[in-house]
């Protein structure tokens, strides 16, 4: 349940486009995926709308390719993150690891919900030393032809931390796309929309907050008892 140190009994937290940027990464391997199966690339601005969804969706919805070509153009990408590093590349948002930090000291239980597969989730975790303030890391499968959807990894999610014994009766998932806001209302699960990310105009539609910066967000996660506490 809430209490005076945060309004949630657990936070869970999307991963690209919400703690991490992945895209310096990310953008350069969907380009050379889609030109070796014959492909024109889109342009950098329409190939951000690929970060967030899963990325057997985003081949299939977006790059035009059939479910059977979808799944080798995953593998494809993989094989490639999996040759560069899964945490090459990757920046982490101002301020996103104090904050984590700063939850996991207050003692409120957090994991992850996203459709990055779970290997490379802990891998960047991992990589910034923010593993350990996780209860659970929950990603999407790494077999190429499974579309986990952000509702299927958020109940994944919830589940580990009820079987680790954290109350999961007062959640929130901290997210930058319509697919955090639209899995989440699947499982009743309040979103905080974060604006650095990955989103365009109108994707916080559902959202209970929105917030432009890491400042806006801390607030509305820890009590200012709580931080009053870490300060002293």
């Amino acid at each position: 349940m809430a209490s005076e140190i945060s309004p949630w009994s657990c936070i869970l937290w999307d991963v690209d486009g919400t703690v991490a940027d992945a895209s310096a990464g990310i953008l350069p391997r969907i380009t050379q995926v889609l030109t070796d199966l014959g492909r024109t690339p889109p342009g950098p601005d329409e190939l951000s709308a690929w970060i967030g969804p899963p990325m057997l969706e985003s081949f299939q919805v977006r790059g035009m390719l059939s479910p059977e070509e979808a799944v080798d153009a995953v593998a494809r990408y993989r094989e490639l993150a999996a040759r560069e590093g899964y945490a090459e590349s990757v920046a982490l948002y101002p301020g996103v690891a104090d904050l984590i930090h700063a939850v996991n000291a207050a003692g409120v239980p957090q994991a992850t919900a996203s459709t990055k597969p779970e290997n490379q989730v802990i891998a960047i975790l991992e990589h910034y030393g923010l593993a350990g303030c996780f209860t659970s890391i929950t990603g999407a499968s790494s077999d190429a032809d499974s579309l986990d959807t952000k509702a299927t990894v958020l109940a994944k999610a919830l589940e580990r931390l009820k079987e680790a014994g954290v109350d999961t009766s007062h959640p929130v998932l901290i997210g930058d796309r319509h697919h955090d806001v639209d899995g989440a209302t699947e499982h009743d699960v309040p979103v905080i929309f974060v604006r650095w990310g990955f989103g365009t105009p109108g994707e916080e539609e559902g959202a209970i907050a929105v917030v432009d910066d890491i400042d806006q967000l801390r607030p509305l996660l820890l009590s200012e008892q709580s931080e009053q506490s870490d300060a002293a």
